[in-house]
């Protein structure tokens, strides 16, 4: 385990993953069959990975263009006039000719 979590430190990038800059499932299982000559499945993968400290980590994947100050002005302005205020409860009926009362 010592050997493969030195590897995995490395990154993706010391194995030839040059798109991205993340360690899929996929990935390790590929890395642990070269390294080790042995297979996993993936959800082998995953268990193996969380017993010995690793997670899932997913990034925020945001626009470059993102403009923080417009996203809050909207939250603060528009969106609650947009919203629709919260339906009170109302009994409802399950017959397609009586509608419900409310």
């Amino acid at each position: 385990m010592a050997r493969l979590d030195a590897e995995l430190r490395r990154g993706p990038l010391a194995w030839g993953y040059t798109e991205d800059q993340c360690w899929t499932l996929g990935r390790v299982k590929t890395l642990i069959g070269r390294l080790f000559h042995i297979g996993y499945t993936i959800e082998g993968v995953g268990k193996l990975l969380h017993r010995h400290g690793w997670s899932v980590q997913v990034p925020a994947r945001r626009a470059l263009e993102r403009d923080e100050e417009a996203i809050a002005l909207w939250k603060a302005e528009v969106w609650p006039a947009v919203k629709q205020p919260r339906r009170t409860w109302a009994p409802t009926s399950a017959s397609k000719t009586k509608p419900g009362k409310g």
